[in-house]
């Protein structure tokens, strides 16, 4: 996953902007990925999503625009599996044979809808590995009560990721939304690593949509060698 500094990207979106819908000059960002590619030495261009809080699932290299969906997965060495977060959860899986992996795009929205399970079903199994990226942390993400609603109404279970904050609201933890996500989705829960940084409160390291409303994207990547 990468942090905000490394870039050319200027002020508000300084410095490793690589999400070209948030405002910023597009031969900057252009300029991002292409740092992107040579400090990880990936195999391919990233499959960037046009990302919408849904959950559906495509195939990396399946086209070479940006399809509207919210997680991306292959089978295929080489093939790289981005998606770009300022808040939201990134999750990276990949399959315990190594014989596929997938990025999922988890904001409450994306999680509420599903997005971890078809990841998983794009997979073909729930014997994966995951790893939970930077997100906003339980201490930042205030939201209102129907949020909490909206997953009780699936599993009781997910109110344990939810305190109560001031004037009826509620303080959600992602992490653990992201968790129990991939737990009902048949994954072991000791196979769920990563989580507990905060991108709203580590303002020199991340990005924060919540924090700065104008701000940039950083990314989450997943290949197979």
């Amino acid at each position: 996953m990468t942090l905000r500094d490394g870039g050319v990207s200027e002020a508000p979106y300084g410095s490793l902007n690589l999400g070209l819908h948030v405002g910023d000059q597009p031969e900057r960002v252009r300029e991002n990925r292409e740092r992107l590619i040579k400090a990880f030495d990936l195999p391919s261009p990233p499959q960037w999503l046009h990302q919408v809080h849904g959950s559906r699932a495509i195939e990396a290299g399946a086209t070479d625009d940006s399809p509207e969906a919210d997680a991306v997965w292959t089978r295929i060495p080489g093939r790289v599996c981005a998606v770009m977060t300022a808040d939201c959860l990134p999750i990276l899986l990949c399959a315990r044979d190594g014989s596929a992996v997938a990025a999922v795009h988890a904001g409450w929205k994306g999680l509420a809808n599903g997005v971890v399970a078809s990841a998983i079903a794009a997979l073909g199994t729930a014997s994966v590995l995951a790893w939970l990226g930077a997100a906003i942390g339980p201490g930042a993400f205030a939201v209102g009560g129907d949020v909490r609603e909206t997953f009780l109404d699936q599993d009781r279970g997910f109110d344990t990721a939810f305190r109560p904050a001031a004037g009826g609201r509620y303080l959600a933890d992602i992490y653990a939304l992201g968790r129990l996500s991939l737990v009902l989705s048949g994954v072991d829960a000791a196979a769920i690593h990563g989580g507990g940084w905060c991108t709203h409160g580590q303002s020199a390291d991340f990005f924060s949509y919540r924090r700065d409303r104008e701000t940039g994207r950083m990314a989450a990547l997943i290949w197979l060698e």
